[in-house]
């Protein structure tokens, strides 16, 4: 029997099955099934074709999955659409042999091979979630409108409003000003409303990848996108900070801490500032790397909701 991990994002999703000793037999990416963005019709079917195509990859069929789990974009933000999320894989495998939840679980139970820690993922959008004994608990993740501070989303955005400051004199010229403009064959800068707006249509997976050109110009001196990456990383640190207190962890416990997400591709530009910030809330925080990535999270996880059967 093997297991299935499904690990949903804003702008990837990814899919792997491992044995019952974790050896990982296939993964395979596709885009997106955030239901916000490609609707509920648009996420099942992206679920539906991607486990087939990883199954018939791995060489496996639907009756040799003992388990699965589905780690969803925005699942359970909006109660309306809960039984529907938990709907999505019904055409795929009987109901007690997989469950749904939000895609933060993954990157915790990656982080930790399930075990106690607070994680914080920081994709496209971002969220920290925890577990201590028997209780969890989740910090943001409140959508890109208001909240997903941290995130690629709100990194591209604040890269974006520099440049409109760097066009219009309020900001002096860095590099992200030319970069943005090379990127996008920009020749008249107002233009860049018309991408965003129009061409892009505000698509948030689109807009987010403007965050690679943040860190870009930080890699070449750009003040101003040091700054927005060094701020991302306090606002994700502030992320871990609630769920720790949430969770009540005692004065002198120990709190391992843990990360994930594309935003963390800009390494230390967020990782120093992220580190340091949570240094100031608490000396007891430990910072580890991933065990795994989130979707080999997502089939551990599968696998050890299924032995707790």
């Amino acid at each position: 029997m093997v297991y299935l991990g499904v690990d949903g994002g804003g702008t990837k999703t990814a899919f792997a099955l491992i044995d019952s000793a974790g050896k990982v037999l296939g993964t395979l990416e596709t885009g997106t099934c955030y239901h916000i963005e490609v609707g509920i019709d648009g996420a099942r079917n992206r679920l539906e074709k991607g486990v087939k195509a990883l199954l018939a990859k791995s060489g496996y069929s639907l009756d040799d999955i003992a388990f699965g789990f589905f780690g969803l974009p925005a699942y359970g933000e909006d109660s309306a659409l809960l039984a529907d999320m938990d709907a999505l894989p019904s055409n795929l495998l009987a109901k007690n042999k997989y469950r749904c939840d939000n895609d933060m679980v993954n990157g915790w139970a990656a982080a930790f091979n399930a075990n106690d820690g607070i994680n914080i993922v920081a994709g496209t959008g971002s969220i920290a979630y925890g577990v201590r004994q028997d209780k969890n608990a989740r910090c943001g993740g409140w959508g890109e409108l208001f909240s997903d501070e941290g995130s690629a989303y709100w990194i591209a955005c604040k890269g974006l409003l520099a440049f409109t400051r760097m066009s219009d004199g309020r900001s002096v010229k860095g590099p992200l000003y030319d970069i943005i403009k090379s990127a996008f064959n920009i020749q008249f800068d107002f233009d860049i409303t018309g991408l965003v707006l129009s061409e892009w249509a505000g698509e948030r997976s689109k807009i987010a990848q403007v965050s690679a050109l943040v860190y870009q110009a930080a890699t070449e001196g750009d003040k101003e996108a040091i700054n927005i990456l060094a701020l991302a990383g306090k606002e994700l640190a502030e992320l871990v900070d609630g769920v720790r207190r949430i969770l009540a962890y005692e004065s002198e416990e120990l709190i391992n801490v843990s990360y994930s997400g594309g935003a963390f591709n800009a390494k230390g530009f967020i990782l120093d500032a992220f580190a340091q910030s949570l240094k100031e809330y608490s000396p007891n925080y430990r910072l580890h790397t991933p065990l795994n990535t989130p979707v080999i999270g997502a089939a551990l996880y599968a696998l050890k909701l299924s032995l707790s059967r």
